[in-house]
């Protein structure tokens, strides 16, 4: 017996996917695509500014990091995409007990009940 609207579940889902994969595409090949700093120089490995150099190796360092989180989320919603498919969606993976239906609101992709999120963060 499902907890939520199925539907609006797929379409929020749905809509977060393309949202971050068209952040992708802008941070990858799109106009917020930033180079490697030695890709940027002028050929030596050397640029003609050290400021600008370390300006440059923070700014795709940071790309590089929000593109791993975003890649990151996209296979956290596809998962669920795929559980919402198999009827598993809103289901804790760890004691089988449904999701609070306001967490899964908050993190649709989430696959743990809160009582076993809390297990599993402290045995870490």
């Amino acid at each position: 017996m499902a907890q939520f609207d199925e539907a609006a579940v797929r379409r929020r889902l749905t809509a977060d996917l393309e949202q971050i994969q068209r952040d992708i595409y802008e941070r990858t090949q799109g106009e917020q695509a930033i180079t490697s700093s030695m890709e940027a120089s002028n050929g030596t490995g050397i640029s003609s500014e050290q400021a600008d150099e370390a300006s440059a190796v923070a700014e795709y360092d940071r790309n590089q990091a929000m593109l791993e989180n975003d890649r990151a989320l996209s296979r956290k919603i596809e998962a669920a995409l795929e559980r919402l498919d198999a009827g598993k969606y809103g289901v804790c993976e760890r004691c089988g007990q449904p999701i609070n239906p306001r967490r899964l609101e908050a993190l649709p992709y989430v696959t743990l009940c809160v009582n076993c999120q809390a297990i599993v963060e402290r045995a870490v």
